[in-house]
């Protein structure tokens, strides 16, 4: 790999001491490869268990595990995120303690929305946000996978958002970027990099800022990231937030043998990982909380329930009592009671893709259950009878094809070594597969054995 040479140059004035050495990691070193297990569903540990120092959930894997085959992935069971990034789930735990409405401005594809809805305080709301349609339909199946009840997905412009104003007590912006600290892993990455790219991202990242700053409550916080170096997008931008949108910076414990690299040529709390320095790709964060102090804002808005659904919910869910039956055109979708009002807020005013669980579809006279709920941490486990199948049967399964099952006719979860996959239709002599079309697998390669990651 061939570094542009005034990247290089920007490296020299950034880092004297060390810029050598960060090149040379960027250009000859593999990155690692590192999961964040769900806590709600799984109790292993990925092989090797050599845990992430600043996540507790999360680990390094062992050379890059084929995920695609890998039933527990499909299952929710894990995520696959950079080590770097998950220093979102030291930062959640440190500062918010009390439940919260949480926003992931720029979320896709789903890596950090995922490490915030285990590890922000239960009874918080999540909601992630995506402006690109095809990238925030990745971020809801992602979502969606990971099994929470309390986040909604929307797909909106920041200016939007904005308009919501002081709904979220937390913003994270993990916001677009040059992406220097991808080059490692991503020739892109390379090829797009210019100083122009540079000015141009810096340009777009302060307009996403100021667009959504409104949707911050005074006193809450914000948590800004890029996968970058250059200080024009990182302790410049920061200057930005303190100077013109109004802020102070916060600073994070670590500890030192975490050997994350401090502010560059500034005194606010900031935090760099360089992969010469640490097992991880390029990252910039640092948590600033929103000058003044006020309550977020007030919700009244309420919604009806539906009598007929109302039925589905009590028989599917573990804790019926604590959702509000709903209805959306065809859909029948569970709430958690507790943020229906907030949901009703959101959908009044942005575009909602996802929110709470769905249930089922209704066609008819005919409810069929809706993937989301077979993935749901809150679905009841005696809902629908389980059929185990071995490893071949579930990769047919994931590529959409028929399968026959060991089980009751009617609506069954597909299910290997206790990972439901999602749910199939058993007529008897064959069961019609219900996992959903953009989520199957189109490689027709037939491991011999289940990738051992967990």
């Amino acid at each position: 790999m061939n570094l542009p040479q005034e990247f290089i140059e920007q490296l020299r004035g950034l880092m004297p001491g060390e810029w050598e050495a960060l090149a040379t990691a960027i250009t000859t070193s593999e990155p690692s490869v590192a999961v964040r297990v769900n806590e709600a569903r799984a109790a292993a540990v990925p092989v090797g268990a050599r845990r992430v120092p600043w996540c507790e959930p999360g680990f390094y894997t062992e050379g890059r595990p084929a995920f695609t085959f890998d039933t527990d992935w499909h299952a929710g069971r894990y995520y696959v995120q950079d080590a770097s990034s998950m220093f979102i789930t030291h930062v959640i735990r440190h500062f918010v303690k009390h439940p919260v409405r949480y926003l992931d401005l720029c979320a896709a594809p789903g890596g950090k929305t995922t490490a915030a809805m285990q590890s922000l305080p239960q009874g918080s709301l999540t909601v992630a946000n995506e402006i690109v349609p095809p990238r925030a339909r990745v971020l809801a199946d992602n979502v969606i996978r990971w099994g929470n009840p309390r986040c909604v997905v929307t797909s909106n412009a920041p200016a939007q958002v904005g308009k919501m104003t002081d709904f979220f007590d937390v913003i994270a912006t993990d916001v677009p970027c040059s992406g220097e600290g991808m080059m490692r892993k991503d020739d892109e990455a390379v090829a797009q990099w210019t100083p122009q790219l540079v000015k141009q991202c810096a340009q777009r990242q302060r307009e996403i800022l100021a667009d959504a700053w409104p949707a911050l409550r005074p006193g809450g916080l914000l948590i800004y990231s890029t996968c970058t170096y250059n200080r024009q997008e990182n302790e410049q931008m920061v200057d930005y937030i303190v100077n013109e949108l109004g802020a102070t910076s916060l600073e994070v414990p670590v500890e030192p043998s975490w050997n994350i690299h401090s502010a560059i040529g500034s005194t606010i709390p900031a935090y760099r990982f360089m992969p010469h320095r640490v097992d991880g790709e390029g990252l910039f964060m640092t948590v600033l909380r929103k000058n003044g102090d006020a309550a977020r804002g007030d919700i009244r808005i309420k919604e009806k329930s539906v009598k007929k659904a109302v039925e589905i919910g009590k028989n599917w869910l573990s804790q019926p009592d604590e959702y509000a039956i709903e209805q959306q055109e065809d859909l029948c979708i569970a709430m958690p009671q507790d943020i229906r009002s907030e949901v009703a807020a959101l959908r009044a005013s942005l575009n909602v893709l996802h929110a709470g669980v769905e249930l089922a579809t209704v066609m008819g006279r005919k409810t069929v259950p809706h993937h989301a709920l077979a993935m749901s941490t809150a679905r009841a486990s005696d809902a629908f009878p389980t059929c185990e199948v071995d490893y071949a049967t579930a990769l047919r399964y994931l590529r959409g094809e028929s399968i026959g099952v060991d089980g009751p006719r009617g609506y069954v979860l597909i299910a290997h070594k206790g990972a439901v996959l999602g749910f199939a239709n058993n007529l008897g002599n064959r069961a019609n597969n219900l996992y959903p079309k953009p989520l199957r697998i189109l490689s027709t390669h037939l491991p011999d054995d289940k990738p051992q990651v967990l």
